[in-house]
């Protein structure tokens, strides 16, 4: 009897050391090879190749005829947001990684519910990490009111690493916003002091927001098991204004290097300038080489960080601490002074500019579900890069004697946590 209890002890230990095991190893191992080759610079932004290579390589195909307006901070992202709910007459798909409770959630949540008990088709799904009100009466509400709710990756413990951090709003399939703001209090304001986030967001009309929904719905079926079609979601589409536009999307499942390999090839057609602002830059080997190649062929790059107001100390310490071969090789470094910078953009050679949820790291490379706005054209990029330089205007620039002057503290504590960056 004893050695039949001692078997099935063995069983049982070996069994969980199995599944503790094999959950590590999904979560924080990555199976896929990773793109250690330099990528050569073939063509130039400007040359029909590059825009064949984000449409054919990476796909989906850039589509001509799309209007899209920047929103500045919460003071003009939630408005525009909110009356775009209350205009829905046939449905909506939302989601986002951050929903913080508070008086933003509140009246995202009523506006949605409202629109459910009218007989809008609403689809909510938030990351189940990013949301801090699982259980509160913000979601409840939706829910009673026939909100289609989900929390992506909240039981699924083999995926648990893996988080969608997209954020989609579309509206009877018709308009679209997306960029990088989360649906939380920190972002409303128009980032006038370190408590409200500095931030944009999109809306976007044209044929390129049946991508955006095919983006949303690429989760929906994975948490919801339950495909949306039809005229509610995919109406036809007419032309709304000049831009060509790209709605492009990479998740873990799909190939996690998608994302990182746009950023490599753009960065590599660079011909004249590089301007990247973003909340968590964390370059890798390759990356980096491949923006001091760029210096060295004679273009201008400018990077504009976070400064001291930041909602990840450890981030800010790695990326310092990465900084070093980027400053001493010519590459400009800003931080952002008056609050926490949240945007994620990249305008190259005042034509092509990418906006959306993709952070510069490792986690937004290869581990979460990202989604972001590409457009190609002169115009947007030359209004993109005007905003980009009067944030620079409020930023303090960071030098490689900065770099090298940094106290023991701050090398000893940015070395460490540069070593798990790409879990950060």
């Amino acid at each position: 009897m004893s050695k039949g209890r001692d078997h099935l002890w063995t069983i049982g230990i070996t069994a969980a050391a199995t599944a503790a095991l094999t959950i590590i190893v999904r979560n924080f191992i990555s199976g896929e090879e990773k793109i250690t080759h330099r990528i050569a610079q073939r063509y130039g932004i400007s040359d029909p190749q590059f825009e064949r290579a984000m449409s054919q390589l990476l796909g989906p195909p850039i589509l001509s005829g799309n209007a899209v307006k920047p929103l500045q901070n919460g003071r003009e992202i939630f408005p525009a947001m909110l009356a775009a709910i209350a205009e829905a007459e046939r449905s909506i798909t939302f989601e986002t990684f951050i929903y913080w409770e508070g008086e933003i959630a509140d009246r995202f949540a009523d506006a949605l519910a409202a629109k459910a008990r009218q007989g809008v088709k609403v689809h909510v799904l938030i990351d189940g990490v990013g949301c801090d009100c699982v259980n509160g009466e913000a979601l409840r509400r939706m829910t009673r009111a026939g909100v289609e709710l989900e929390l992506y990756h909240t039981a699924n413990l083999a995926r648990t690493n893996e988080r969608t951090h997209r954020k989609l709003l579309v509206i009877d399939g018709r308009l679209g916003f997306t960029g990088g703001v989360g649906i939380a209090d920190n972002w409303d304001g128009d980032a006038e002091d370190p408590e409200h986030f500095r931030d944009t967001q999109y809306r976007v009309e044209g044929p390129v927001v049946a991508q955006m929904q095919a983006a949303f719905l690429d989760n929906w079926m994975k948490t919801r098991a339950v495909v949306l079609h039809g005229e509610d979601y995919f109406p036809e589409l007419h032309e709304a204004g000049e831009l060509r536009c790209q709605m492009f999307k990479s998740s873990p499942m799909e190939g996690s290097e998608s994302a990182r390999l746009m950023y490599l090839l753009s960065i590599a057609a660079a011909e004249k300038n590089i301007k990247i602002g973003n909340a968590y830059f964390l370059p890798d080997d390759l990356t980096t080489q491949t923006l001091l190649e760029a210096v060295e062929r004679g273009v201008s790059v400018e990077v504009l960080l976070p400064g001291r107001t930041i909602d990840s100390k450890s981030v800010r310490l790695a990326a310092r601490q990465r900084l070093g071969r980027l400053l001493e090789g010519g590459v400009k470094v800003y931080e952002f002074e008056p609050t926490m910078y949240h945007c994620k953009c990249m305008m190259i050679d005042d034509l092509w500019t990418s906006v959306g949820s993709a952070n510069f790291d490792n986690r937004s490379f290869r581990i979460n579900d990202e989604a972001n706005l590409n457009v190609i054209d002169e115009e947007f990029t030359r209004r993109e890069v005007e905003v980009f330089s009067c944030d620079v205007a409020r930023a303090g620039e960071f030098t490689y004697d900065d770099w090298q002057n940094r106290s023991l503290g701050e090398k000893l504590v940015g070395g460490t946590a540069a070593l798990l960056r790409s879990q950060l």
